[in-house]
């Protein structure tokens, strides 16, 4: 008797599994139609589900083409072609929103950045557009397209400034209000470096990092934010916004770490100093 509740119940769940794994119906032209000529609003911050709520924690490291590959009036079906299952439990049927944790290498070691992505359906199955949580995660799903390099100009190699983030910003802050005087003035400073030095710019890099006081998940933010501010000054200050990219390792990259002393101690904190910085790397023609 066990026995055959249990392969009636092991039947109806692969049935199951092959009905979610069924091609969807064609996609409706004046459907695809409408959703063209519609203009959603995107999806605020806090819209993106917690990280920790996801069912497949692990993400993926998606290949930078699918985004590109990526409209407006795409049926679910393209979607999961493109982009794979969404990580989040969001539902089998009617669902209208699929939520992703995609990493993307930072060229250094095996460190990498993760970002949130979300792509959102309408009452008729096709997509209305997708949206990364940080916009500038979108940098890294697209980077820049290589510019060809004539062969008699001069490269000059990559070039790295460190900057003290205790130098630039008051105590945990990180938006260009926090920004102190003289941290603004060495932003600025450096963006005119980089406009007189560089006939062109190939990329530049900015990466946050902090020392290892305070939990991961609010250091990588703090990291972030950073890095971002400092961007966003570069790019008041005449740098390109599409030749930048923001990163936040939090307290993944430590300068120093033999530094001892009770937690926020004055002694631990001047040892600690090295790790709280901002990393720019530039690389260009010179």
């Amino acid at each position: 008797m066990n026995r055959t509740i249990c392969g009636a119940a092991l039947a109806a769940a692969m049935l199951v599994l092959q009905g979610c794994a069924s091609p969807g119906a064609a996609i409706d032209k004046d459907a695809q139609a409408r959703v063209a000529s519609e203009r959603p609003e995107a999806p605020r911050p806090e819209d993106f589900p917690d990280l920790g709520s996801a069912k497949w924690k692990q993400g993926a490291f998606p290949g930078t083409d699918a985004f590109a590959r990526m409209r407006t009036g795409m049926g679910k079906d393209q979607v999961r072609e493109l982009l794979g299952w969404p990580h989040f439990s969001e539902g089998l049927w009617g669902v209208r929103e699929w939520n992703y944790i995609f990493h993307f290498r930072t060229g250094k070691s095996a460190d990498y950045v993760t970002c949130q992505y979300m792509v959102r359906f309408s009452g008729d199955g096709v997509s209305t557009g997708g949206w990364w949580k940080n916009p500038d995660c979108a940098l890294l799903a697209q980077p820049p397209a290589a510019t060809p390099i004539p062969a008699s100009t001069r490269l000059a190699p990559p070039q790295k400034v460190t900057l003290n983030a205790d130098g630039l910003f008051r105590f945990d802050g990180s938006s260009l209000s926090d920004l102190l005087p003289d941290g603004q003035v060495r932003i600025e400073r450096l963006a005119a470096e980089l406009r007189g030095n560089f006939r062109s710019l190939h990329y530049i890099v900015v990466t946050g990092h902090t020392d290892r006081l305070g939990s991961d998940a609010y250091n990588e933010a703090l990291s972030l934010a950073r890095a971002n501010t400092v961007r966003d000054l570069l790019v008041k200050q005449g740098i390109d916004g599409k030749l930048i990219r923001a990163a936040g390792m939090g307290k993944r990259q430590p300068v120093v770490s033999d530094c001892e002393g009770t937690r926020s101690s004055p002694a631990l904190l001047r040892c600690l100093q090295p790790n709280r910085r901002v990393e720019i790397d530039v690389a260009g023609e010179q």
